[in-house]
């Protein structure tokens, strides 16, 4: 099954080029989707799955806040990923599980049944160059975070990305990497697809969670980084402490730590003391070589 891709769809393997949906879906002219995507990698004993019993809840807890509800179980779902990385042969590479309403829906905004679910297995390439950091730029995008009280932030909804789109075409229009947005209140809350940590006096201080999405990154780096020695804390912080800060970094989950070396216009020595801890720390846990985190890991 190897020679060509294949995509689980509502509990079958389809080939790729079967996956579609009619252009008047309501998930494409709406942006009706909840999505999760979470890393694999080649383990001592198979394919492994980073995280992705944190990653199925969140997805659960997404379909919870929008008032959607799967066309299949948790249970169906993990037995998917299992059957699409193997049809595949993905070692490192990511999964991505999309959830939505995939008929045509010319004027109804609220359909009223299950939402179809396809999960792909994309093997790592030059695109997705996973675990390959850089020295990345970053700005203050002229684009606010979306208001908490505007749409679920938290969840992983497709139409948010919209606003995270917005941010990253004005970064890269200005000539930087990454746009980092603001919320309505003031403070800084999250780039594109990215978290952002702040170190301080060997510390790292990420915006709390209430008001950006709740990465499972950003999640795995507070839980690891408490391990390795560094104190981590969530707090409020204003887009100024951008240029008083030691160091500064960036996560997702393509690449879990990507250091800050430049911020608008203020130059940082990068990566710093503390995010090359990280770093290596973020490395070793995927690599299989810091068993404290084994758990993290789940067999394909």
């Amino acid at each position: 099954m190897n020679d060509k891709k294949w995509v689980w769809r509502n509990g079958e393997l389809i080939p790729e080029e079967k996956a579609t949906v009619p252009l008047l879906s309501h998930a494409l002219s709406r942006g009706s989707a909840v999505f999760e995507v979470f890393g694999t990698h080649p383990g001592p004993s198979g394919t492994m799955a980073f995280r992705m019993d944190e990653h199925l809840k969140r997805l659960a807890i997404s379909l919870q806040w929008l008032e959607m509800e799967l066309s299949c179980t948790i249970d169906e779902l993990t037995h998917g990923v299992k059957e699409v990385v193997a049809a595949n042969g993905v070692g490192r590479g990511l999964v991505k599980i999309l959830a939505f309403w995939g008929e045509e829906a010319v004027i109804d905004l609220v359909p009223r049944v299950p939402l179809d679910v396809a999960i792909f297995a994309i093997p790592n390439g030059e695109e997705l160059s996973l675990d390959r950091w850089r020295n990345i730029s970053v700005c203050i995008s002229r684009w606010r975070k979306l208001h908490p009280e505007t749409a679920p932030v938290e969840a992983k909804a497709c139409a948010n990305y919209l606003n995270g789109y917005l941010a990253r075409k004005d970064a890269q229009d200005r000539g930087f990497d990454v746009g980092l947005l603001v919320g309505t209140d003031g403070f800084l809350a999250e780039g594109s697809v990215e978290a952002v940590f702040l170190i301080q006096d060997g510390g790292l201080i990420t915006p709390p969670s209430h008001r950006i999405l709740r990465s499972i990154t950003r999640q795995s780096i507070l839980e690891a980084a408490p391990v390795a020695g560094i104190p981590a804390r969530e707090e409020a912080v204003l887009p100024k402490a951008l240029f008083s800060a030691d160091e500064i970094f960036t996560s997702h989950s393509a690449v879990k730590v990507s250091p800050v070396e430049r911020v608008e216009d203020r130059k940082l020595d990068a990566p710093g003391l503390v995010t090359r801890r990280l770093l290596e720390l973020m490395d070793d846990i995927i690599n299989f070589r810091d068993d404290r985190f084994a758990a993290w890991f789940q067999p394909l």
